[in-house]
């Protein structure tokens, strides 16, 4: 239980520091205070979680930002305040989640589960903050999918290292000559960078055609009955805690400028918003990101002899594969270390798989 405790007690200490490390670069006043005011909270959810501790006799080493948490910190300096807020969105949306679920465990002493309720409540006014900063869902501890840009490139990158790695392994084991190998690495990762790059692309446009017809459809049904959608707008409100005669009074109030209610729709009953990139961006991101993920095993080869080459291929792909999994661990939730472990056996796992293959193919077919 107190491991537990321990481990909320760090998560609320590298929130703060994460939120004090976007407000030393944000440029905009009114940004910087919320992402200090937002700080000050977090020092305050530590102030409990040490207080709990205490009182169960625990002692409390002082804490330092975890490894993550400095990386997200050098992340936010060196690529900016808004690239990062996405991942600080998913952090307070798992810590709501988190809380919830401490709130409801019958097993924690009341004190606790008090804590926790009263945390939760903070986080997701918390979140509901950094999705207005970003214009995303007010409520993202529902189906976090954050990320943005960071998200494209690390799957890109991911994808790919991986396929390109477990391609030039079956070659190896193919024991072909060694331009060969340069030939094939060179063609996978061209043709990996073209597939996830078409894919994001088509993905993506698909997303935004989709929209495009939903927001048509609710710019029509605006028009044609106004009376039915101002009173879905006053039962959304009052799902969300506004007591009945002011959920329709306030629908009355946008829906007697039907742009406005249609913004309002868009994002309180869609769930539409703009904070995704433009279809041909996320192709090209997610298309360059591949590729430098695939070239990452076919570098060595260009400049190394053959057994050279080999050794280092395998070494910096396989750091590579530990540090995309890391980079992963920010839309997972899970630990940096586990995360990077994991997909340093999946990467090595797929080269034992390929080599093997190419080594029975040059047993019994060529």
């Amino acid at each position: 239980m107190n491991k537990l405790w321990h481990h909320h007690l760090q998560d609320e200490a590298d929130a703060a520091y994460m939120y004090r490390a976007l407000a030393r670069v944000e440029k905009d006043e009114t940004r910087r205070g919320i992402f200090n005011r937002l700080a000050l909270v977090e020092d305050k959810h530590v102030t409990q979680w040490e207080k709990l501790l205490r009182d169960a006799g625990e002692s409390i080493a002082s804490h330092r930002p975890s490894l993550r948490a400095r990386f997200i910190g050098w992340l936010a300096r060196h690529v900016g305040p808004q690239t990062i807020v996405p991942l600080l969105l998913a952090e307070e949306a798992n810590e709501v989640k988190a809380y919830l679920k401490l709130g409801r465990d019958a097993s924690q002493p009341e004190a606790t589960q008090d804590a926790a309720r009263i945390i939760a409540r903070e986080s997701a006014e918390h979140a509901g903050t950094l999705a207005g900063i970003i214009g995303g869902n007010s409520e993202p501890w529902h189906a976090i999918g954050s990320g943005g840009m960071v998200k494209s490139i690390v799957y890109g990158f991911n994808d790919g290292l991986t396929a390109n790695f477990g391609l030039v392994a079956g070659v190896l084991g193919a024991s072909v000559a060694p331009e060969f190998v340069l030939v094939s690495g060179v063609a996978g990762m061209i043709a990996d960078a073209l597939s996830m790059g078409s894919s994001g692309y088509l993905a993506a446009k698909s997303e935004a055609e989709v929209h495009a017809h939903e927001i048509a459809m609710e710019r029509e049904e605006i028009h044609l009955m106004p009376e039915v959608e101002e009173e879905e707008l006053a039962l959304i409100y009052e799902a969300k805690g506004v007591s009945g005669d002011r959920a329709r009074r306030m629908a009355h109030e946008i829906m007697a400028d039907p742009e406005r209610m249609l913004e309002v729709k868009i994002r309180e009953e869609l769930d539409i918003t703009g904070s995704g990139l433009s279809p041909l961006r996320d192709g090209v991101v997610t298309g360059s990101a591949t590729a430098i993920g695939a070239v990452i095993p076919v570098l060595p080869f260009f400049f190394l002899p053959m057994p050279a080459a080999i050794w280092v291929a395998f070494t910096i792909s396989m750091l590579a594969h530990f540090g995309v999994g890391a980079a992963r661990s920010f839309f997972t939730g899970r630990g940096i270390i586990r995360s990077g472990l994991d997909m340093f056996v999946v990467g090595l796992g797929v080269a034992a798989v390929a080599y093997l293959i190419g080594d029975l193919m040059n047993r019994f077919l060529m």
